[in-house]
């Protein structure tokens, strides 16, 4: 048994008195006999025994009443029948990721756990803490009137959110909440994708509600890329879907259709389009639809635009001419002097980069990029192999490279670092500029000499160089991603522009286009889809779920009611005051009938 108020017990001192007076009580004065009323002593003998009794029993009423009062008083919990809750802190974990949204037998999952949980928040009372913690760890907390209306308004997500950090961010709050008894009340559909590996539960226990349901067969879109992602004007759309017989599909291209056809199960969609338009578009890939709205849809993003005019530095060797050649026949490029590939010791803006082939020739190398204004030098040499870790360089690896150091202080988000080594920049971009620490050269790396040779070094063009041309990112709903440095607007596919500070931003959570602002022009986009593991809807039995969980007591049950039932009284613990109370009352009426029944009667 453990107290809520443990000072209290300090009255229970209290029942000493009661003894005491007893005890007093029993204390005799010096015996004078009297003859007249020796035959009163045989009656008074007769019932000596009985009045004792009584006695004691008055005696021991009032001193189990004063000990139950003072318990009443110190608000005692346990493990004891009856009574209402101890007071607990509980926080209600809600999964409302994209898979709950899912339409089973006439009615969204995600009604049914919000009905489940309407029911446990219900059981709440005026000394309960309660808190609403959705997948994407949002919280609302306060009286259960305010967490009930909260979760009326809680809408599915447009992704997977992360079940594993709001049910850490529960615990954290149930822990926090200044009372003895705590517990997570969880709710989701089960999704075998969204409970991977355990989850600690921090010494917090929880009950665990997932409704037994079959999922149907769901079609989704999981890939639609523009290929390339800069068309010049010409390109192509190639989209993947899940689809296990043949379904229509629509490739919408800005605000109008592009295409309609039907694809069968296994086949890609492939839509080659030439648009008048020019600029940043936004598209997507549409199937139609099923019981799972939400993945039906795949959204896109393409810049068509001329072709950067590009040419080979004369001194850029063969890997640099072979690759400028390439690009231009896939018309990716145009032959030109807009833009220059080649050696940093003939660096001018714009251009990639690479460090010097002959070490001999860094100093020169180091006064070209000052002359034209790159805020770099070329430092001390390192030697590997080590990997390169960037976008597009995956198995690359750097041979010979030169430490790459700013030349003085930056402008704040004025460089990306597309390319590392180790924890070095490997790959700068800037203002009219990608700069290369290693030379293209088979022994300064192997970039070269693998098939991403060609698409980085277009992508970096396209990316970084090329107008209003930029990089398109690919992320999920709420993930953290790296803003460019030169964006501080984001273009929401209303038209809303929204200012962006951070060098890391959390993505916006409804899916769709957004794009990256260059002052006022379009210069990049962000894709937001949701994570193709939402598209699976395998849901896991009730008794392997139970075992994601870790760290504490845990009970699972896919009876809603039953569920509901065993909110805020997982533990056992109960608030006993009100029983103390009734027993203490018990018995101080109980002390008043024996008192009255040994008060000597008027004539």
């Amino acid at each position: 048994m453990n107290f809520l108020a443990p000072f209290a017990l300090v009255l229970a001192g209290a029942a000493a008195v009661p003894l005491v007076l007893h005890l007093l009580r029993r204390r005799t004065g010096e015996k004078v006999d009297f003859p007249a009323i020796r035959y009163l002593l045989r009656a008074e003998r007769e019932h000596s025994r009985q009045l004792k009794l009584r006695n004691l029993l008055l005696m021991l009423l009032r001193v189990f009443a004063v000990l139950a009062l003072a318990l009443a008083a110190a608000r005692p919990i346990g493990r004891f029948a009856g009574g209402s809750h101890a007071p607990t802190a509980i926080a209600v974990v809600l999964d409302n990721s994209l898979s709950t949204s899912v339409v089973i037998n006439g009615a969204p999952v995600l009604a049914r756990l919000k009905v489940a949980a309407r029911a446990a928040i219900g059981r709440a009372n005026a000394s309960d803490r309660l808190w609403l913690v959705t997948a994407d760890s949002r919280v609302v907390g306060g009286s259960a009137g305010a967490v009930r209306a909260a979760l009326d308004r809680t809408e599915p997500l447009a992704g997977a959110g992360d079940l594993r950090a709001a049910v850490a961010r529960a615990a954290q709050l149930v822990r926090g909440g200044g009372l003895p008894s705590r517990e997570l009340a969880i709710l989701t559909d089960g999704q075998a994708s969204s409970w991977t590996a355990a989850v600690p539960l921090d010494g917090v226990a929880a009950t665990v509600f997932a409704p037994t349901l079959t999922p149907p067969k769901n079609r989704a879109v999981v890939s639609a890329l523009a290929e390339p992602p800069h068309w010049t004007p010409r390109g192509a759309v190639r989209a993947t879907t899940t689809a296990t017989d043949s379904v229509t599909f629509r490739v919408a291209l800005g605000a109008r259709a592009a295409a309609r056809g039907i694809v069968a199960p296994g086949e890609d969609i492939v839509v080659r389009l030439a648009p008048t338009d020019r600029g940043w578009m936004s598209g997507a890939v549409e199937l139609e639809p099923d019981e799972l709205r939400g993945d039906d849809v795949r959204w896109f993003a393409v810049h068509v635009g001329p072709a950067p005019a590009v040419t080979a530095e004369a001194g850029a060797g063969t890997f640099a001419r072979t690759a400028v050649d390439a690009l231009a026949q896939e018309g990716r490029v145009a032959r030109g002097n807009d833009i220059i590939v080649g050696g940093a010791e003939s660096a001018k803006r714009p251009g990639v980069f690479f460090a010097p082939t002959d070490p001999v020739q860094l100093g020169a190398a180091n006064r070209a990029l000052e002359r034209a204004d790159i805020p770099w030098k070329f430092g001390a040499v390192r030697s590997g192999p080590a990997p390169v870790a960037g976008t597009g360089l995956s198995g690359v690896n750097a041979q010979r490279w030169y430490a790459i150091a700013p030349r003085g202080a930056l402008e704040p988000g004025s460089v990306d670092t597309i390319a590392k080594v180790g924890s070095e920049p490997w790959a700068i971009a800037g203002d009219g500029y990608v700069l290369v620490a290693s030379p293209l050269t088979a022994d300064g790396t192997d970039l070269p000499l693998r098939a991403s040779w060609v698409p980085w070094l277009g992508s970096a063009i396209a990316d970084h160089l090329s107008g209003d041309a930029g990089a398109i990112t690919e992320t999920g709903p709420g993930a953290s991603i790296a803003r460019p440095a030169w964006a501080h607007e984001l273009e929401e596919p209303d038209g809303t522009r929204r200012p962006v500070t951070e060098a890391r931003i959390a993505a916006p959570e409804r899916a769709g286009v957004y794009f990256w602002l260059r002052g006022t022009q379009r210069a990049g986009a962000l894709v937001v889809n949701p994570e193709v593991d939402e598209s699976d809807l395998t849901r896991l039995p009730i008794a392997t779920l139970r075992s994601r969980f870790a760290g504490a007591e845990i009970a699972a049950s896919d009876d809603p009611a039953h569920w509901a039932a065993s909110a805020f009284s997982f533990s056992g613990r109960r608030a006993l005051d009100s029983s103390f109370m009734v027993i203490g009352l018990l018995l101080l009426a109980a002390e008043a009938v024996v008192t009255r029944a040994i008060a000597p009667k008027a004539d």
